[in-house]
């Protein structure tokens, strides 16, 4: 019997971009299983509640019949076991990115037995960042090319 096979891809997804889309339909094609879990990064000032994260992430990837969508607190790492899953994919845009992504993969692997796969970003996507978008949209800018079409009514439906 074959085992299955049960990814996490974390995020605060803050909000939900193509990027973000890119890595976890690649990880839906790669995995029997993918879990987006919606966290807190203490280091950023979120624009949507967790509640509204969740909701985007689950409209954006809605057509993904693999994929489900949980709130996340606390470490990486528990949530993991918590869900049974040893294999967390994250998507890298830069050198920068890779270092980072490489640290957090190192800590996770040391605080259990959590292997970290990084995935280039695509070209089409790789220069969106979630920060990026936020303040373009606060700005006044046109989002609409750069998050699904759900996450751009979301947005526009709030006040920034």
């Amino acid at each position: 019997m074959k085992e299955v096979v049960k990814v996490v891809v974390p995020g605060s997804f803050d909000p939900f971009t193509l990027g973000h889309l890119d890595i976890v339909t690649r990880a839906a094609q790669l995995f029997d299983e993918v879990i987006v879990a919606v966290g807190v990064n203490i280091g950023k000032q979120n624009m949507f509640t967790m509640d509204h994260r969740v909701e985007m992430a689950l409209g954006a990837v809605s057509k993904l019949d693999n994929v489900s969508v949980v709130p996340m607190d606390g470490l990486l790492v528990d949530f993991c076991r918590a869900h049974g899953a040893s294999l967390v994919v994250r998507g890298a845009r830069s050198g920068a990115d890779f270092d980072a992504e490489w640290a957090m993969a190192t800590m996770n692997s040391s605080l259990a037995d959590v292997e970290t796969l990084i995935l280039p970003a695509a070209t089409t996507v790789g220069f969106i960042s979630s920060t990026l978008i936020r303040s373009v949209a606060r700005a006044g800018g046109d989002v609409a090319a750069y998050v699904p079409e759900n996450v751009f009514v979301s947005m526009n439906n709030k006040e920034l």
